[in-house]
């Protein structure tokens, strides 16, 4: 039997104050709707293998007794058993009465094929493409590996569904998207757009998802004008054209921010009322919710952040993944800051950073400016350096108190 309910406002704050008293107030932010732990677990490294999915589900379990009630999965992550071991864990917590579902909040993607390998293509194509009561072509299926046809997604929704065991998942994303643009216009991509938001919306009544988003890696931090840029405005007024009289339900953005991934916070890739203005400015104005990916940049900060910016962050921290899971999670506007975690030392280590504030605005502004000044000599630049330090103090002060 599936898991009922989703959460809610109301059970996402009784997680808070179970867990209050352990934690910064902070660490904890609401957007209207939801509260969330500033620090979320992903679960996509590792092999697809029962070891993997032990530490997977007990990395989970422990993450959520100890004050995080965010937990972020997609299909395509170990072959479904990223989704499987957040379903295991969910399942023995709540048996176990240490939460209730309306505490936690659960997302996933799909658009990916579930699986990337030979078999799973030629069944790709069996099923769908070369099956007369599927509505699906050869031409959506992207790369050999990438299809938001509606009717697609809506098995993935079913497949998560039964992975999760739940009756619901609160954030469902499209996973990767840009994608897309390597062999399709616009035009068409944003007519693909319309019709797998019409899904979604539809998905949303029948009780499947409760919200739902684009998780991207390239998409939002790349220039305007660089083939695989999503415009977040024209998403937007896409999901409100779709949704006619009533509210959308499209209000989650994840996209990397990190040391060495710096776009979201201070490059200006989004066109919002004839104003270039970065990821997170865009999501403020638009009303979206912003989750941060690769927080600790998939490891490659550990042992090459300078004393300048460690000076800047704080002494308190004792590692360099400590330091950059605080910088990131003190983004401003930021929802919570990913990361992926399996073994219990890297947990504890990890979660330490919840008892303390996140940094100030002037510590947060000294930090990032010192960041940019280093990041070369890091060897850590992003690829598509299109960075912007003057849109930091006015991005900073949007959010201050």
């Amino acid at each position: 039997m599936k898991i009922s309910g989703k959460a809610t406002l109301e059970g996402t704050k009784d997680y808070r104050d179970k867990h209050i008293d352990k934690c910064a107030p902070d660490h904890f932010r609401t957007n209207n709707e939801l509260i969330a732990s500033s620090i979320g677990i992903g679960t996509y490294l590792g092999e697809a293998d029962e070891d993997t999915n032990d530490q997977v589900t007990q990395a989970i379990i422990e993450c959520v007794k100890q004050g995080i009630n965010l937990i972020d999965s997609a299909i395509i992550y170990r072959q479904q058993q990223g989704e499987r071991s957040t379903g295991k864990a969910l399942r023995y917590l709540i048996e176990s009465a240490y939460i209730s579902r309306s505490e936690v909040i659960i997302c996933t993607k799909g658009g990916f094929l579930t699986e990337e390998t030979t078999e799973y293509l030629d069944w790709f194509n069996q099923h769908y493409v070369e099956n007369n009561n599927s509505g699906v072509s050869a031409s959506d299926l992207v790369e050999n590996l990438h299809c938001i046809h509606p009717e697609y997604l809506q098995d993935q929704i079913n497949l998560s569904l039964e992975n999760l065991g739940v009756e619901t998942i609160d954030v469902y994303y499209i996973h990767n998207p840009e994608i897309h643009l390597s062999e399709i216009s616009l035009d068409v991509f944003y007519k693909r757009f319309y019709a797998a938001f019409e899904m979604l919306e539809s998905a949303v009544e029948a009780g499947k998802i409760a919200a739902y988003g684009i998780a991207t890696w390239n998409g939002l931090r790349v220039p305007p004008d660089h083939p695989q840029h999503l415009n977040l405005a024209k998403l937007k007024s896409i999901a409100a054209e779709v949704a006619g009289n009533k509210n959308d339900r499209f209000d989650f953005i994840e996209f990397p921010l990190n040391m060495g991934m710096l776009e979201a916070l201070i490059a200006p890739t989004q066109n919002v009322a004839g104003e270039l203005v970065p990821v997170l400015e865009a999501a403020y104005r638009l009303g979206l919710t912003p989750i941060a990916s690769a927080s600790l940049y998939q490891a490659q900060v550990i042992g090459k952040i300078p004393e300048s910016v460690i000076s800047a962050i704080g002494e308190i921290f004792n590692s360099d993944c400590q330091r950059a899971l605080q910088y990131t999670r003190s983004a401003p506007g930021l929802f919570s800051a990913l990361v992926g975690m399996k073994k219990l030392e890297h947990i504890d280590e990890n979660l330490k950073i919840k008892s303390f504030s996140s940094l100030k605005k002037e510590s947060f502004e000294m930090a990032t400016y010192t960041i940019v000044e280093e990041l070369k000599s890091m060897q850590l630049a992003s690829p598509d350096w299109n960075f912007d330090v003057s849109q930091l103090s006015y991005a900073i002060n949007i959010f201050a108190e």
